[in-house]
């Protein structure tokens, strides 16, 4: 109706200013077949939501807003065409496990057991992975146990770390040392409630991770002790979100943000393929110690033995890359998400695009 109108509204201008009015009215409509491209950057509102009939106001899979979203572009912005691009970000519905046990702590023996020594202590990373292979050797997908074992490190000193069994692997949670509790406050290596809990340690991530810097959207997963009374103490995980300036409680719902594109008929999702390195990719890079396949994942801490600057993660994702996607044209993106130990167990991403015969940073 709006091009009907304007069309009118020429028609009229040049039967009082042209010779030849069906000349410009042909001009007229041309001009207004020609491609109009734009280019937006966006957060989806409430509103959004509802025109997408979305009550929950997020997705359920990263395929349904794939699928979705170019409804709503079409909508929003109906004479762009070919070459157009969005880049839209929402809200996706990801929960994530929040696991709690007994803390059990080990012997003397039970460490000994390990180790083949009499110190009561392990001084070797892999010692508690022992430990855990040995004490439950078939274990079932999302067990979880919070352990206090002792660790020699040039000194003793006493470690709650929480493991829990995922996709074939034990994942470690490093608990809060003494020492960060009571930079908390807390007289004992505990919280008196979730509530203080929940009140300190949004605090207390800041200082946690100054020396690897998290960016907006970052999710940590952090487990604290609560004393229960009567010897008993547990262990909590909860997981936290970075906005870019502080730390909040997740409530399962992230950001995701994909980048779309009009191909002169319909909006589509960027060519970035996603994917997570498995365990026969750690394999794949090597299994002696200190290899990424010996812990599956790259030790990220500077100044260890192991440490994996960006500059060897990136090589490694290189070789990954072209073993499981031989052939990929030029251009290709990939969002590789990976495992690393900083001092707790993480998952980062990296983001690169195949240039010249090679996968390179985004």
């Amino acid at each position: 109706m709006k091009k009907i109108i304007y069309l009118i509204m020429a028609f009229t201008m040049v039967l009082t200013t042209s010779c030849d009015p069906m000349e410009d009215i042909h001009d007229a409509i041309d001009a207004q077949n020609e491609i109009i491209t734009g280019e937006i950057v966006f957060e989806m509102s409430d509103e959004d939501y509802d025109e997408l009939d979305l009550s929950y106001g997020n997705f359920s899979s990263i395929d349904d807003a794939k699928s979705m979203i170019p409804m709503l572009l079409a909508d929003k912005y109906p004479v762009w065409g070919d070459g157009s691009l969005a880049t839209v970000t929402f809200k996706l519905y990801n929960p994530l496990s929040s696991p709690s046990a007994d803390v059990y702590e080990l012997s003397d023996d039970e460490h000994n057991a390990i180790t083949g020594k009499t110190y009561g202590n392990f001084d070797r990373d892999y010692h508690i992975f022992n430990y855990l292979d040995a004490t439950y050797p078939t274990p079932n997908n999302g067990d979880f146990y919070s352990l206090r074992y002792r660790f020699y490190a040039g000194g003793e000193s006493t470690l709650t770390d929480g493991f829990l069994f995922e996709n074939g692997e034990w994942i470690r949670f490093a608990g809060f040392t003494e020492d960060e509790y009571k930079a908390m406050g807390e007289s004992y290596p505990n919280f008196s409630s979730h509530d203080e809990a929940a009140l300190k340690i949004p605090l207390a991530l800041p200082d946690i991770f100054k020396f690897s810097p998290k960016s907006a959207g970052d999710i940590v997963q952090a487990m604290y002790e609560l004393y229960k009374g009567g010897g008993v103490t547990k262990s909590y995980v909860n997981n936290y979100v970075f906005d870019g300036s502080t730390w909040s409680k997740y409530n399962n719902v992230s950001k995701e943000t994909i980048k779309f594109g009009h191909d002169g008929s319909v909006w589509v999702p960027d060519n970035t393929i996603k994917y997570t390195l498995t365990q026969a990719d750690y394999d794949s890079l090597g299994t002696e110690y200190g290899d990424p396949g010996y812990y599956n994942n790259f030790d990220v801490r500077e100044g260890n033995d192991n440490y994996e600057s960006p500059e060897s993660i990136l090589a490694y994702i290189n070789i990954v890359l072209f073993n499981n996607f031989p052939g990929m044209a030029e251009g290709q993106k990939f969002a590789i998400k990976y495992d690393v130990y900083s001092g707790a167990a993480e998952v980062w991403e990296m983001k690169v695009v195949l240039s010249g015969g090679a996968y390179v940073l985004q």
